[in-house]
This record gives C-alpha cells, sequence and structure tokens, in this order.
C-alpha cells in the first residue's frame, strides 16, 4: 500500500551496470487490490475480478489473503501476488506450523488460483523490531510450499525505495539503517530463484525533493536527465529508483536476483502534484514503459499498479485515498490503455 517514503534518504541518490536477471517470464502487467474503502459502496470480489478480466487486467496483488477474492479468482488464470500482513509475520517467523497453516488455507485449498509470489511483509525497515522476523518466516513459508508441493510460488519481501541509497544509481547500496536486514534477505532471494518486490513511487520522491523536474517523474521528459558515470542515462526518475535497487542487490552480492515492481502509481487528488492529469500520464507512462526495462537491465519488467479503486477509508496522507484507476462503482477515475 502507498505510504510516503524517506524522500530525504532518496533525494541525494534520486534529484540528479550491472546485469540482473529478471523473472523467466513476465507475463502481466497487474494493479493491486485493495478494501479500504467503505463496504456499503465497494464492489465485491467476484464483480471486481469481473473488472480485471474485462479490461485485460492480468495480474493482481491483495494485501491479505481471503476466501472471497481467493474463489474469485479460481480459473481465471489472473496471475497473484499475496500479502502475508506485517501483524502475522512475527508468529510466522517463530511458528513453522503456522507457515503450513497458511498455505493449506489459502495455497492447498484453491489449486485454481494462479500465485505467483508471496509477500511477507510489506514495507518493514531495518530500523523496526519486526524486520528480524522477515528472514524466518519467509523460510519457514518456502518449507511449507515445498511441503506441500508448491516451489513454484516464489517467496519474498516488498519493499520500499528507503531501504537503499546512494547516488547515482550504479552506487546504490542498502542503507546501513533502514536497509541493515536486506543483505541476507537478498542471498536468501538468490538462493531460492525469488525476485525482490520493489514498490517504486517518484511521486513522493518528487514531492519530497527539491529541484527534480516533474517531467522526469512523469515519463514525459524528452531527453536524458540524469547521466550516470557508468555512462547509463536516465531519462525517467522510475528507472533511476529501480536501478538503485539492481545496484543494491548486487552490492550485497545477489547480482543474480530480480526485481518485480509490487506497487506503482501517482494520486489523483489531495496534495501537490496530485491531479488527474498528472496520475493518467504517470500509469499511462508506466504500462507503456516497463516492457522495455531500465538502462541497467532492458528487459521487460513486470510491474503492478498502484491502486484499482479509490479508498475512502485508508488512513494516512490525503492522497493515500485516491491512488485508483478505478472509482468505488467501477467506472474509471481516468482513460488508461491497458
Amino acid at each position: 500500500m502507498a505510504r510516503q517514503h524517506a524522500a530525504s534518504v532518496l533525494a541525494a541518490a534520486l534529484v540528479f551496470g550491472i546485469l540482473a536477471s529478471i523473472p523467466a517470464e513476465v507475463r502481466s502487467i497487474g494493479v493491486c487490490y485493495g478494501v479500504k474503502g467503505d463496504h456499503l459502496h465497494m464492489p465485491s470480489a467476484s464483480d471486481v475480478v469481473k473488472l480485471y478480466v474485462s479490461r485485460g487486467i492480468t495480474g493482481m496483488r491483495i494485501y491479505e489473503a481471503n476466501a472471497e477474492t481467493l474463489a474469485a479468482l479460481d480459473g481465471t488464470g489472473i496471475d497473484l501476488i499475496v500479502d502475508v500482513p506485517n501483524h502475522q509475520v512475527a508468529k510466522m517467523a517463530y511458528c513453522p506450523c503456522a507457515a503450513s497453516k497458511w498455505v493449506q488455507d489459502y495455497v492447498v485449498a484453491y489449486p485454481g488460483v494462479s500465485i505467483r509470489y508471496i509477500a511477507v511483509g510489506n514495507e518493514v525497515n531495518g530500523d523496526e523490531p519486526l524486520a528480524q522476523n522477515i528472514l524466518p518466516a519467509m523460510q519457514n513459508m518456502n518449507a511449507a510450499l515445498s511441503l506441500a508441493g508448491f516451489e513454484q510460488i516464489k517467496v519474498s519481501t516488498a519493499v520500499q525505495s528507503g531501504v537503499t541509497t546512494g547516488y547515482p544509481p550504479s552506487h546504490g547500496t542498502f542503507s546501513p539503517e533502514r536497509g541493515a536486514h536486506m543483505p541476507p534477505i537478498a542471498l536468501y532471494l538468490a538462493k531460492t530463484g525469488a525476485p525482490l518486490l520493489a514498490n517504486v513511487y517518484p511521486y513522493f520522491a518528487y514531492t519530497g525533493t527539491p529541484g527534480i523536474d516533474i517531467k522526469y517523474a512523469l515519463f514525459t521528459s524528452l531527453g536524458t536527465v540524469v547521466q550516470d558515470d557508468n555512462g547509463l542515462a536516465y531519462q525517467n526518475l522510475f528507472d533511476a529508483m529501480v536501478d538503485t535497487f539492481y545496484a543494491a542487490l548486487q552490492s550485497a552480492g545477489a547480482t543474480d536476483v530480480g526485481i518485480v515492481v509490487s506497487e506503482s502509481g501517482w494520486p489523483s487528488a489531495g496534495a501537490t502534484a496530485a491531479t488527474v492529469s498528472n496520475a493518467q500520464a504517470y500509469n499511462q507512462g508506466l504500462i507503456d514503459h516497463v516492457s522495455y526495462g531500465t538502462p541497467k537491465v532492458p528487459q521487460p519488467l513486470e510491474t503492478y499498479i498502484f491502486a484499482m479503486f479509490n479508498e475512502n477509508e485508508k488512513t494516512g496522507e490525503e492522497t493515500e485515498k485516491h491512488f485508483g484507476l478505478f472509482n468505488p462503482d467501477m467506472s474509471s477515475a481516468y482513460d488508461i490503455n491497458f
């Protein structure tokens, strides 16, 4: 879910050569499906899945497994990222039986659902007590999946850009504070063949960092804005942020770990630069761009847009309620071509 990131940490890295592998097959531009809206007006999971199918959206991320959504997805072929929410991570870390029960309840029970990744925790930073539980919970989840015969499902964790630091992008590393837990996780992902799930928000970098040109943030710059000292040129902020992740993985010794962008989006109301026209420009630019990859890794980049709906019960900044591509009545918030 979108949160305001540590823009001050990003500033030095993002204002102004690693060849990593990516998942073997990039199938989808997905959209994240959140449910923090007025339940009297939000559509049913069945209707939501029908909307995904009708609009040709072939990937979904959900933030907590639930029977209604999984049943609606059964047999659709929609690729799914499903989260183990932060409040469940500690129990899963200390009790392998918790991971086994989760797999039985939400994987084994729904063999017709195409679960692609399991995200153990979302945006947990290294300076939080929960960070120490992420890796053991991932290990227990992988063991449970293996015992159940679902080794093809990859287990990862979703992180925000604040866990990285470094400028230009090729100098990216994991932050000694907010990303201190990441090097062992990166090495574990290299061992299991899973990608790192990265939540990438140029909007927050733009609004939190004076001097960034909005065209650089919106995919509308006409030429190079940032020249890396390794010879790579950056025309948009999204690429610079993703390549900082790639460089951080390399610095941790996990060169072969790919990236899946598990969230990216732009709000249409609520604060500076949060307009319908900017949201439309960013999200359409994102869809059109990711098939080309980034300067460091010019291969298709699997990406999930945040979010499917405007969610009026989200907490935090007002923008949190306005990331949706659709309104709760399933009408389009603005035109997007998938």
